[in-house]
């Protein structure tokens, strides 16, 4: 009779500890619920009832419940929710349950004043210093050539303006820019013909398209 019990109250302490273990599984993952509605369809732009909220979206444009519209016609709209894309149509009425994706970031500290970080272009290993000040990537034309960055044939010429006067410069796009565990995609980035900078600058066509923000000294970017 004892060994009955001491097998039964085995059995309901593994039991217990599965629904633990189930209970922190399914609440570790963060998960949210829209009520999407398709009320008009066009070329390139879309309404949509979010909520019991209409919203007008163009294509590119996010609304305050986080719905992106991708890409649209007169038949079918896609719309995105926290990196999930879904294809509706006219009159489309979903309530949907979208799990939290998780967004990447990247921890950096200052070093001598400089917010300096390793990150790669295409793959390869480079030193970058955030810029706030620049307006796209930069980099001097050796640093484009070790790059393997083809500006000559692939870029636009222009001129840009630097601490050294006027100086000419290729703008390009940039296959693959990576930070920490940030990946983007087409990130345009200026050629400088001459021998500066230092390092390649991290400039707003990448920090642009990040969250940004300082904790402390560290400055931390993640991804939106």
């Amino acid at each position: 009779m004892e060994n009955f019990k001491h097998k039964q109250s085995l059995v309901l302490s593994i039991k217990l500890l599965s629904l633990i273990v189930l209970f922190f599984i399914f609440s570790s993952k963060s998960v949210f619920a829209l009520d999407i509605q398709v009320y008009a369809l066009f070329k390139d732009m879309v309404i949509v009832v979010v909520d019991g909220e209409q919203r007008k979206l163009k294509v590119g444009q996010v609304s305050p419940e986080g719905v992106k519209l991708i890409r649209a016609n007169s038949e079918r709209a896609i719309l995105e929710i926290k990196g999930q894309q879904e294809s509706y149509t006219l009159g489309s009425h979903i309530s949907s349950h979208f799990e939290e994706s998780k967004r990447e970031e990247a921890r950096i500290w200052p070093s001598k004043g400089m917010y300096l970080t390793p990150g790669s272009i295409n793959g390869k290993p480079v030193d970058f210093l955030i810029d706030t000040g620049a307006s796209w990537i930069a980099m001097s034309q050796d640093q484009a050539k070790q790059l393997g960055v083809n500006y000559l044939d692939e870029g636009s010429k222009g001129w840009a303006s630097t601490a050294n006067g006027t100086t000419p410069v290729y703008n390009v796009k940039l296959n693959k820019v990576k930070v920490g565990a940030i990946e983007l995609r087409y990130v345009t980035a200026s050629v400088l013909m001459n021998s500066s900078p230092s390092y390649i600058l991290l400039g707003n066509s990448f920090l642009n398209r990040v969250d940004m923000k300082r904790e402390g000294q560290m400055m931390l970017l993640r991804e939106k």
